[in-house]
């Protein structure tokens, strides 16, 4: 068989760019070893913070902007619940230096992108939180930015939803199926798979925490992260309403990069819990290696260390927990590039752990490079020669 574009991997970029690709009229096959949307890989978790004021750098705004109108688009489409925008807010100490996905001043560089796109927000000080959202019991005299515009994304529906409208559209999608070698023959690539072989004039990579198999000169500039994440039921249900309407965040207390917590409201009912994680980058992994079970240590101390004493509402009994897995980059950056080796084989991972909010405008732009050679919106700064 021969396609315009073969797709591997179909988590939050692979969906994207399978639909954009189809959406363009592309004969495109998408592969993936599994069944998507699916808990093995980084594209689960029933929420992702989405927010325009992109703290990690200005390069990053276009794609969330243009991810929300095709997310709107989507809806509109197929009926689905995918984009919520509840607000958002970024909390930290005054004057300090929150490090955060490669950003060394994040809620600084929150407010610096706002006000160079223009974006609603507001500065609010300490007095102003605490009386706004009583919710958050403050660390001490964080200050923060509030973002109307910011919500979350539900990746499992926005998957289905892309991957739906795919198949609609002409592309034919394989589960169960997985890519295990390739090769660029410059006109061409072929590319052979658990089943069979074929030909595409492109092959784009989306494999999330499988790349560095897949992509071996990947391997050295990558690292596969097993995150947890928590949702934690109610102390008391009088509580709901004020948890139920809140903003996601991001919550700095201190300097300190191992205290910062990031949240949601309770979006499914009081009995759905509240969703609150953190990020850590000590213990490295591999997608056929990682412990996929979450411990009573690992809640308890969840519970006793970020959440008690900050989140006073919520109780320590978790409804559920989930382990997930980011493919980290060199300061948290994106990778999204041709193979100088294979010019027609295209990257689009790792993404840092905070790519999903990108993900709808970067399958845009992998259907654009991989039908007319360039994209519309500017991705040298995520090129390989930076990683």
């Amino acid at each position: 068989m021969r396609y315009d574009v073969v797709v591997a991997g179909l988590g939050a970029m692979g969906s994207a760019a399978t639909y954009q690709l189809a959406r363009s009229g592309a004969s495109v096959l998408g592969l993936d070893r599994y069944h998507p949307p699916h808990t093995l890989g980084s594209t689960h978790g029933d929420t992702r913070i989405t927010r325009e004021a992109v703290g990690e750098g200005l390069e990053y705004v276009p794609l969330v902007r243009r991810s929300h109108e095709i997310w709107r688009e989507l809806e509109q489409q197929t009926e689905a619940e995918i984009l919520t925008q509840p607000g958002g807010l970024v909390l930290a100490p005054p004057l300090a230096s929150f490090a955060m996905h490669g950003s060394e001043s994040f809620l600084e560089h929150t407010v610096a992108a706002a006000e160079a796109y223009g974006l609603a927000h507001e500065r609010l000080g300490t007095a102003e939180i605490a009386a706004r959202f009583p919710q958050f019991a403050l660390v001490g005299d964080e200050e923060g930015c509030f973002e109307p515009t910011a919500g979350f994304v539900r990746p499992e529906a926005a998957v289905e939803a892309q991957l739906a409208m795919a198949r609609a559209r002409g592309a034919t999608l394989a589960f169960g199926e997985r890519v295990v070698a390739y090769d660029d023959h410059g006109t061409h690539v072929t590319i052979r798979t658990t089943n069979r072989s074929v030909e595409a004039s492109t092959l784009v990579v989306t494999a999330g925490p499988w790349v560095p198999e897949l992509v071996p000169e990947l391997a050295p500039v990558t690292r596969i992260l097993r995150q947890v994440l928590f949702w934690f039921d109610l102390r008391d249900r009088s509580s709901y309403p004020t948890l139920r309407d809140s903003p996601v965040y991001i919550w700095s207390p201190s300097t300190d990069p191992d205290e910062v917590i990031y949240g949601f409201p309770m979006v499914d009912g009081p009995a759905g819990g509240a969703k609150v994680a953190r990020e850590q980058y000590v213990v490295d992994t591999t997608p056929d290696q990682v412990d996929r079970a979450v411990s009573a240590d690992e809640t308890e101390e969840m519970y006793e260390r970020y959440v008690r004493e900050r989140l006073p509402a919520l109780s320590g009994r978790a409804v559920k927990a989930a382990v997930c897995l980011y493919t980290e980059a060199p300061d948290s950056r994106f990778i999204i590039d041709r193979l100088p080796s294979m010019p027609n084989v295209i990257v689009a991972s790792p993404c840092s752990g905070h790519g999903f909010k990108h993900s709808a405008a970067i399958g845009e732009c992998l259907a654009q490079l991989a039908t007319r050679g360039e994209s519309a919106i500017d991705l040298t700064p995520f090129a390989l020669a930076g990683a």
